[in-house]
Parts: C-alpha cells; structure tokens; sequence
C-alpha cells in the first residue's frame, strides 16, 4: 500500500515555497541587525542594539507557514488506496466458520473466547448490512449451521445459540471444516471469503489450508492469548486435572504465524477494539476486487484528514501575541481536576497519561469498585475490585484467570459469599498446595468444613423425620376408574412431535449435528 502513494494534484505542493517564504520575509524584516548593517558601521551598531532577552524562537508567523504547508498537502491531495465500488460488499459472500472445540470456553478472552467470537461476527454484520452471510460449526466434526443469508437478524440468532456441548464429536479438525464450507461455496458466481473464528489450526490441516484450490480467500482470526485461561464448564467451575488444578488453555501464536507463512492464509489475532473487523471486512472487499478487476475503482483523496490540525493551528492563532501557552494549561488541568467515578470512562486525557491498570488503582482508592473493575487490566486487582464491588461471580472468573496461590484463596472467599462451600473448599485446598503453611487458608478451610459438616448433618435429620403427614387423604369409593376410550396414534405423534420442535435453536443444533455425524460419510 505505501508503494502506491502519490499525489492527485501534485501542483498544489508548490504553496509550500510560499510559506517557507512568508516565515523567511518576517523573521528579516524582524532581524534589527540587517536593517541596519548598511547605515550604521558595525563597530557602533553592536553598542547601538539593545537586546530584549533570549528571542522566541517559535512566532505566530511559524503557525501560519505550518498551516499552509498542511493547506498545500492536503489540497494536492495524498492517497495511496483506492476507494471501493459501491455495493462491493454486499456482493461478497462470507461463510464463517466457528470453532466449538472445548478450550474456546476458556475464559482468558472476557468472558469467553467463543462468547467474544459472538460478539465479533455480531459486529461484522452490522458493518456488512444486505451482505450475505454463511455459519459453520466444526469441532471433531464440522456441521452448517446456516446456508449464506442477507438475513442478519436469523444468522445473529443461531451464532448465539452456538455452546461446544452440542458438538457430537470432541477435538478439533480444521481440514474437515474446510472441505464443508468448500463443498457450500462452490456453486457461488462470486469470490466469497471463508473466514474461521479459532484459538488455533493443528500442524496437520496445513496442507488443506496451503491447497486452497477455489477461488475463496481463506482468513483465520484467532481467539485467545499465549498465557491461556481456565476453561469454564459451568457458572463458576472450570476444568481440573486429576490433581485438581485448573487446566490452562493457551494460544499458540507462533503455529498460527507458521500457517501464514507456509501457507499464504490471512491471519490475525482478536483485539478489544472493532480494528480486527475492520481488517476483515476490508479483506473481503479487496479479494472481490481483486478477482473482479479494479477497473471501476478510483483512487480515495485522503487529503481531507489534513484540515483538522490545519483548523487546530487556525483556532490557536486567533490574535497577535501568543495565545498557545495557555491552551495547554487549560487542557492539562481539566483533566486534573475532572471528577467523575471511572476516570478511564470521564476524563478522556486521563488515558494520555496513565495505563488502564492506574486509572483503575485511581477509582479503586477513591471507592469507585465497579468503575475500577472495569478499568484494570490485571485480574488479580480485577477480581480484588469485583469482589470489593460486592460482585463476586465477577471476581471468581477474574481470579481464575491467574494459577497462584493467592487468586485460588481469593477465589475461595468469592464462592464462600456464593455459598458455594464445596467448591470454596476446593480452592482453598489447590491454595495451600501452592502455600502449605499459610494460617488464614488453613483457618478458611476449616470454618468451610464444619459449615459442610453441619449442612449434611442437617440434611440427614430432615431425611430420617419420619413425622411427616399428609394433608388430605382421599378414597374413590365408588370405584370409577375413568372413561374407556380409544387414543389415535398419528394424531398422538403429531401432537408430541410438535412439543418436541419447540426447543432452543441450541438443542436443534445439537440434534442435527448429532444425526449428521451419525450418517456414513459419502
């Protein structure tokens, strides 16, 4: 892209002599020295000049020059992309291509990777509005979830119903996953895009990637980071090990650049903000672009985005003298002296100074709990200000981002106020393996115990009271069994398997992937 940059109107840079000259004429006609030096003999003229201090070097005249240098730049117009097509996108058609394997339920992606994959592809179409959109999930095995649709509102309703429980198969196999989008693709007229939302690409579907024999573009963003997070089973459980330990799931984001690499496949990672969709969706227009000839195309004046800091240099110089040193006093102080209760949230230069985590200890200090937890960045001081906040199935999923010592005592306390002892229990155990001798987690363990105890010692004296009585007992003493009658089948099946159809879109999903992975393969 920047090998193609050049100017529209490259005449208009000749302005900028004209400020250079401008700048050149008033810093001589301001020199007291060269006015002089041909009337006054230069003996004299140094006795003569009274010097008013240490000269400013920087005048008014300079932000004027400054901005008609910008004016010139921006007016020859700069580009070096060219503007797309109208109605490019939605032509293109996108099948996306989810991974339900069991690690995108880890949590190291708030609050999941596979919810931020939702939330991603809900993004995409609203940036894609009319587009038409496909969805694929895979796991051991792959499944159509829907066939490409321009219908939004539909594909967002079966994204979200998407869980890894309705996957008949475990594992993970990207080949398979391909050759099912393929085989959907291959009637299409257009270049589509298959894009897969995954935490990784196993080393043996490299070769499927690398022999992409349609004309689709293959994309792969992927969901997770290298230091990993539990993997959530449940509201406030995790996977563990034989030990109990939490499993970890970790990105590999060296394997994803080696298929880049070795294979020509886009790749890119999930960020907080809309740029990775952004990515996506500019990706999908170039490849139909790309294969459609760009001879509609026309190159995007980026000229423009110049007039704002000509229009801030234009504001600063409104009157003779200076007028810019207070500006940046002002700036600075209001954002001193701004309260609000999240200063990530309130005060938009807080974030010109100070990282997300100290603008977090900032409202923790002040009592702001919640407006901290939205800010830190950390876990542990996450899960701390959560916990603080009175949030504590919030601060169990923060702590169990980190394996220590102290987030599983953390985690402890946050399930007690949950009450939820055996699994307060449990972390206080996986705790104290990391640290034997620490008093307050022994201390803990036992208070939970005994509450434990005590809960099953009472539920056991509920169980055994044998003084229960009915509240009415009642006899048919005329001995009127009900009327005999006949019942029809077929309207009886219809009847139950209407009932049966009124489920969630998840558990339709799970049935259908069920019966596909059952059929032999063809």
């Amino acid at each position: 892209m920047i090998g193609d940059f050049h100017f529209l109107r490259p005449w208009w840079l000749l302005a900028i002599l004209a400020a250079v000259a401008l700048a050149w004429t008033i810093s001589r006609r301001e020199d007291v020295r060269s006015r002089w030096r041909g009337m006054i003999a230069p003996s004299l003229l140094d006795h003569l000049v009274l010097e008013g201090g240490a000269a400013r070097r920087f005048r008014p005249v300079h932000l004027v020059s400054a901005a008609i240098a910008l004016g010139a730049i921006a007016a020859a117009g700069p580009t070096f992309d060219r503007e797309r097509p109208p109605f490019v996108d939605d032509k293109a058609p996108l099948a996306i291509a989810i991974d339900l394997s069991q690690t995108m339920d880890a949590t190291d992606i708030s609050p999941t990777r596979l919810e931020r994959a939702k939330l991603k592809v809900q993004d995409l179409l609203e940036r894609r509005k009319g587009a038409r959109t496909a969805v694929f999930a895979y796991a051991g095995s792959a499944h159509m979830v829907l066939p490409l649709t321009d219908d939004a509102t539909l594909v967002q309703t079966y994204v979200n119903s998407l869980a890894t429980r309705i996957m008949p198969e475990t594992g993970k196999d990207s080949s398979k996953a391909l050759r099912a989008v393929q085989t959907a693709l291959a009637s299409e007229e257009v270049p589509g895009t298959i894009l897969f939302m995954t935490d990784g690409v196993e080393p043996a579907a490299f070769d499927s990637f690398k022999q992409n024999s349609g004309g689709d573009e293959i994309m792969v963003l992927g969901i997770g980071t290298e230091q990993g997070g539990p993997i959530k089973i449940g509201e406030g459980r995790f996977l563990t090990d034989s030990s109990g330990a939490r499993v970890f799931a970790k990105m590999d984001v060296s394997q994803l650049q080696k298929l880049q690499s070795q294979t020509g496949v886009q790749v890119a990672t999930v960020t907080l903000d809309d740029s990775d969709v952004g990515w996506i969706k500019r990706r999908i227009q170039s490849h139909l672009e790309q294969s459609q000839g760009e001879g509609n195309s026309r190159w995007r004046d980026l000229g423009w985005w110049l007039t704002i800091p000509v229009a801030l240099l234009g504001a600063l110089w409104f009157r003779r003298g200076w007028s810019v040193h207070w500006a940046s006093g002002i700036l600075l102080g209001f954002a001193l002296v701004m309260p609000g209760q999240s200063y990530a949230q309130t005060s938009p230069f807080m974030g010109m100074w100070l990282t997300h985590d100290q603008q977090g200890r900032l409202a923790f200090e002040n009592g702001d709990y919640r407006g901290a937890a939205a800010d830190f960045d950390d876990p542990m001081w996450r899960g701390v200000a959560h916990y603080r906040a009175g949030e504590f199935a919030e601060a169990v999923d923060a702590f169990a981002q980190i394996d220590s010592a102290e987030s599983y005592y953390n985690e402890g306390n946050a399930l007690a106020h949950l009450d939820r002892l055996p699994e307060a229990a449990q972390s206080y155990l996986q705790a104290l393996k990391r640290r034997p001798d620490w008093p307050e987690a022994k201390d803990n363990l036992g208070i939970i115990q005994k509450l434990i105890a005590d809960r099953e010692k009472e539920d056991k004296d509920q169980a055994q009271d044998p003084n229960l009585k009915p509240d009415q007992i009642q006899f048919d003493e005329k001995g009127k069994k009900g009327k005999e009658g006949t019942v029809n089948l077929a309207e009886q099946s219809a009847e139950m398997w209407m009932r049966n159809i009124q489920v969630t879109p998840t558990d339709l999903l799970a049935r259908k992937f069920a019966i596909e992975a059952s059929e032999p393969a063809q």
